[in-house]
């Protein structure tokens, strides 16, 4: 039987996590939207101040897959949340149960750290993704809309000159 391991990400994996978070946009069909580079990860993941973190997912020591997550805080609950961002499981990996043990071990940190709940998205036509979320009891949240506010308009409302003026 394939020996599953999970362990977080050190320093000396960015390359190998920039290449899960390109071979994720290319399954959600956004290929050419990765813009991330190994310098900014080593910057924002593993400086003093870390923006995220990361647990790799391993077959036999074959890198097989990732979890790329932060912390957040509902006001309404007083409490942090972890919020993952990335959940990526190499095709070649899928079925054996890398998905469910990066997610176990994600409940783990978050009730470690003393979070309330953990949050994600999903794609709505990822139906593969949202039949195994839906198995393990998620809640989808369809009232919610996602937003983003980002390149010129963030500049915008940060009252800074942009290239459209």
């Amino acid at each position: 039987m394939a020996e599953i391991t999970i362990r977080p990400a050190r320093r000396e994996d960015v390359a190998l996590i920039l290449r899960f978070i390109r071979a994720l946009a290319v399954y959600e069909r956004e290929p050419d939207a990765v813009v991330a580079t190994e310098e900014t990860l080593l910057a924002h993941g593993f400086g003093p101040n870390p923006y995220f973190h990361c647990i790799l997912a391993e077959l036999d020591g074959s890198p097989a897959g990732f979890a790329f997550y932060f912390f957040d805080y509902s006001t309404w609950l007083g409490a942090p949340g972890l919020y993952l961002e990335d959940l990526f499981v190499d095709p070649a990996f899928r079925g054996l149960g890398l998905g469910r043990a990066l997610l176990e071990r994600l409940a783990q940190i978050a009730i470690e750290r003393g979070c309330a709940r953990m949050k994600w998205e999903v794609l709505d036509w990822n139906t593969p993704a949202v039949d195994f979320y839906d198995a393990m009891g998620a809640e989808f949240l369809d009232t919610w809309r996602n937003v983003r506010l980002s390149g010129d308009a963030l500049k915008r409302l940060a009252g800074q000159e942009t290239s459209a003026q």
